[in-house]
């Protein structure tokens, strides 16, 4: 299976100003990107507080919410998914459910869940040219020291936001 972490960063590498901030600072050729590429996977991983960002579930897309308190939420088959497994159980599930590719969509602890369980093929990055200053990075919480290989640079605008896509493997 192969696992994109896709991801709208600021120039200082914040992935929002805090737990509950929207992505509606992005620029519309990412908001394309992402539900094409959402799209296409059909699913999306990403923690309780990342999809509490969503106004409603995302369309023919098989949310994988990572949280706690499964047992607290209430699962819509199909659309929605509630767990508390670790990251290779998860991918080992959608792989038996016949799934080839998912988008993680953080955030910053579940980004960092999956890349040090080794699991990232592609981190495909949209940098929007806009400083927070402060707020939440690309990862949080876990150490590691992966070596990545730029595979693609596409300039998505004027306004200058560029997206990269690296290889882990």
């Amino acid at each position: 299976m192969k696992i994109m972490l896709l991801a709208a960063v600021t120039l200082d590498g914040k992935i929002a100003r805090n737990e509950l901030h929207f992505v509606d600072w992005t620029s519309k050729e990412d908001k394309k990107l992402f539900f094409d590429t959402s799209k296409r996977a059909g699913v999306l991983i990403l923690g309780n507080n990342t999809y509490k960002t969503l106004p409603i579930p995302l369309p023919g897309r098989l949310h994988v919410v990572l949280t706690r308190t499964p047992e607290e939420k209430e699962s819509m088959p199909g659309a929605v998914e509630y767990t508390n497994r670790s990251p290779e159980e998860i991918v080992a599930d959608l792989e038996a459910r016949g799934y080839t590719e998912a988008v993680l969509t953080g955030g910053a602890q579940i980004n960092a869940l999956f890349l040090k369980s080794r699991l990232v093929d592609e981190v495909w990055l949209t940098v929007e040219p806009l400083i927070f200053g402060a707020g939440i990075d690309l990862f949080r919480g876990l150490e590691f020291d992966e070596r990545a290989t730029l595979i693609h640079v596409e300039r998505l605008n004027e306004g200058g936001t560029v997206h990269l896509r690296y290889s882990l493997r």
